[in-house]
């Protein structure tokens, strides 16, 4: 019983940090139509934008983590108007194979500027926070709240605000919301940079958890498109469900099942999920 309630906190945890980048590919994928495979080499950027501000110029973690939304999203407007959005005139799925091609690109150009050694933030040494069986680090819980914090203001954007009212409006109906005066232009490049910008969010959250290197984004690449396929895709509530479900699921799996077999366990549950619900569990079904 402790084990299972220690590997069900460990999977809220892992679930709200891969809530974020999440968000990020749902968003894009709900605006522009196609999967920005490119992702997790933004997450990856992201995060070393960030480390550089903690450890080379000594910015506290929370000025890290706005420093690393800003860097992933300003990458992700470059490689969307720079290289896919010419692309894009030869459809979606030439638009994602382009993608990959870009985040592996990008991903090699970091590995050239910073190399494989591990990196790693300045953080305190603290103790962790004991719940009778249960035990959690405090960074873990301060990237817990950066996490929810991050997922609330991107609601409140979308909400609240007259550009997040336009993304909505083109993910519903991109014809009517041209009509009615929309750029997409516009919408398509805040959606980008915010997409991108939550991926980044999400990579130096991981990193803060763990350790950064050059593959940090790629390691969680399928996890994010697995939450993202499962809460349905270009659902934005479906991708904070997904993520959830995503993380418990390859931590309780741990229990019983190799770490190497995590990615599996994530794809037995799209497998499932979509044999009951093609949609996904809050997608809408396309007539």
């Amino acid at each position: 019983m402790e084990a299972l309630l220690q590997t069900l906190v460990n999977g809220l945890v892992a679930g709200s940090l891969l809530a974020v980048p999440a968000l990020g590919f749902s968003a894009i994928f709900a605006v522009l139509r196609f999967p920005n495979f490119a992702i997790g080499a933004l997450a990856t950027a992201g995060a070393y934008g960030a480390w550089l501000a903690n450890v080379g110029l000594g910015a506290p973690i929370p000025v890290a983590v706005a420093i690393g939304f800003v860097v992933a999203g300003l990458a992700g407007v470059a490689v969307e108007f720079a290289a896919l959005d010419r692309l894009g005139r030869a459809g979606h799925l030439m638009k994602a194979i382009g993608s990959l091609a870009v985040g592996m690109v990008l991903e090699n150009v970091i590995r050239f500027a910073f190399g494989n050694d591990l990196k790693a933030f300045d953080l305190p040494l603290a103790r962790d926070i004991v719940f009778g069986p249960v035990r959690i680090g405090p960074q873990q819980l301060a990237s817990v709240g950066f996490a929810l914090a991050a997922m609330a203001a991107f609601w409140a954007f979308l909400s609240l605000t007259s550009l997040g009212r336009s993304m909505r409006a083109v993910a519903d109906n991109p014809n009517l919301a041209r009509l009615k005066g929309v750029d997409p232009t516009v919408v398509a490049l805040v959606t980008v940079f915010l997409g991108a910008g939550l991926c980044g969010v999400g990579g130096t959250l991981i990193g803060l958890d763990a350790s950064l290197d050059p593959l940090t984004g790629g390691r969680i690449l399928l996890s994010v498109f697995a939450a993202a396929v499962v809460g349905g895709l270009g659902s934005i509530p479906g991708a904070v469900v997904g993520a959830f479900l995503i993380g418990i699921t390859e931590e309780m799996s741990s229990l019983a099942l190799a770490p190497a077999y995590r990615l599996a366990v994530s794809f037995a549950v799209i497998f499932l999920v979509l044999s009951f619900r093609p949609a996904g569990l809050l997608g809408r079904a396309v007539r």
